[in-house]
């Protein structure tokens, strides 16, 4: 499994990538593997407001329907509406084609909260046995 050193991750499973004051979220390698084939996703609008920790969509797969939860709190900027009529890009490329919202960051302090890759790394390696 992949996990990019430069996001952090959540105990939810999702990953954060910076760039400036924005935040792009998606969800982990480890995730879908988990989760098996998405067949949808449900996700926030633009202008929708986030608070950390809490639900701001659903992703639906073969296995399950599992909530998201906010990583960091924040305005949603942009969402990626591919998802709708793709949401296989989650399982063929979760850091990339299959993010799932940028947000504007309420406050980066909220940063400090979520996992390095390596210690992401060791929590789902320990999960696993």
């Amino acid at each position: 499994m992949d996990f990019p050193e430069e996001l952090k991750y959540s105990k939810e499973h999702l990953w954060v990538r910076v760039e400036g004051d924005r935040a792009v979220i998606g969800i982990t390698d480890y995730a879908q593997v988990e989760l098996g084939n998405v067949t949808s996703v449900e996700l926030p609008e633009a202008g929708d407001e986030l608070e950390q920790d809490d639900s701001f969509g659903s992703i639906e797969a073969r296995k399950t329907v599992a909530d998201l939860y906010a990583p960091l709190s924040g305005t949603v900027l942009e969402v990626n509406t591919e998802l709708g009529t793709a949401p296989e890009f989650i399982n063929d490329d979760p850091y990339d084609a299959g993010w799932l919202v940028v947000i504007e960051m309420a406050d980066s302090e909220e940063l400090n909260l979520l996992m390095s890759a390596e210690l992401y790394e060791d929590t789902v390696s320990v999960s696993e046995e």
